[in-house]
């Protein structure tokens, strides 16, 4: 799912070719992406885009009127620029903005339609679509800690709760975390002063730095290649790869679709960390430990 980073790379994108453009026709293909009634799809037509926002994950598109088109990409949803009018064409093609000086099409890949639109009248209803999380780069250390220890929860899961914090999903809690030398599994009220600071500073900066970088690729060409899985990236995607801070091999807990990839040695105090299932049937002959683990893949 575009995160935070990805989706920044995006609205600088289009800042560049719709700001100021006027939206000339809106065409659907297939009846699930748009999920509002009122005001209807015809609204939009003939507005000027005004302004981009980002509303947790989701791409806020500002027209003439107080009217917004949100969009909603999910796990495989993208966005494509394309040539002026350009063809719905494929099951994975959803929607198109034709717009003076090109088009913007949607595409989801897959069977599964989870990509959403929604037409919304003004700030109010805007605002009832944003999840309510913090936003990190205007919360400070002790705001950003109330919000996530609201609950004691793992800190992977706090992270990635789009109502406790803005715009973070599976890839970069990773990344935070492996950054901030914590364990994805550690509950939130468990964590002292120092742990605290360094896992707010890394949020930040870690957050920072994927946007710049991908904003920086997005100001010569439209993001094409958005994906949770990057070759810069420390330890998301990267199981068996070396740590790129201590060189041990990147371990991985699977639970239903989703998988968290962290350095024991740097994160975990060298604790291979169980995968429920798993580590259930293997019993006693789970590894533990670096040192007691066989080689090979120990999370199924």
């Amino acid at each position: 799912m575009p995160e935070l980073p990805d989706v920044e790379a995006y609205l600088h994108a289009l800042r560049q070719r719709i700001v100021g453009e006027r939206l000339e026709e809106m065409r659907l293909n297939g009846p699930f992406l748009l999920r509002t009634v009122e005001p209807p799809l015809s609204a939009v037509t003939g507005r000027t885009v005004r302004e981009l926002r980002r509303v947790g994950k989701r791409i806020a598109i500002g027209l003439d009127g107080d009217v917004w088109l949100v969009i909603h990409l999910m796990i495989a949803g993208r966005l494509q620029w394309k040539a002026r009018g350009a063809g719905l064409r494929g099951r994975n093609a959803l929607a198109a903005f034709d717009f003076s000086n090109g088009t913007l099409v949607l595409t989801e890949a897959g069977t599964k339609r989870r990509a959403s639109l929604h037409v919304v009248d003004g700030e109010h209803a805007l605002h009832e679509l944003d999840p309510g999380g913090i936003e990190v780069f205007e919360t400070g250390p002790d705001p950003f800690r109330a919000a996530l220890a609201a609950e004691n929860r793992t800190l992977k899961r706090a992270l990635t709760d789009p109502r406790t914090i803005s715009g973070i999903g599976n890839a970069y809690a990773d990344e935070i975390l492996h950054a901030a030398h914590l364990s994805p599994i550690a509950l939130t009220r468990s964590l002292d002063d120092a742990q605290w600071q360094r896992l707010y500073d890394a949020t930040r900066r870690t957050l920072e730095t994927w946007t710049h970088r991908l904003q920086t690729e997005a100001a010569t060409r439209f993001p094409t290649k958005v994906t949770a899985f990057r070759p810069e990236m420390a330890v998301h995607g990267k199981y068996g790869a070396p740590c790129p801070a201590c060189g041990t091999p990147v371990q991985r807990i699977r639970y239903a679709d989703n998988e968290t990839n962290y350095c024991p040695a740097c994160q975990t105090g060298g604790k291979v960390l169980a995968d429920r299932a798993l580590s259930r049937l293997l019993g006693p002959d789970w590894a533990r430990m670096l040192g007691d683990a066989a080689s090979g893949d120990r999370d199924g």
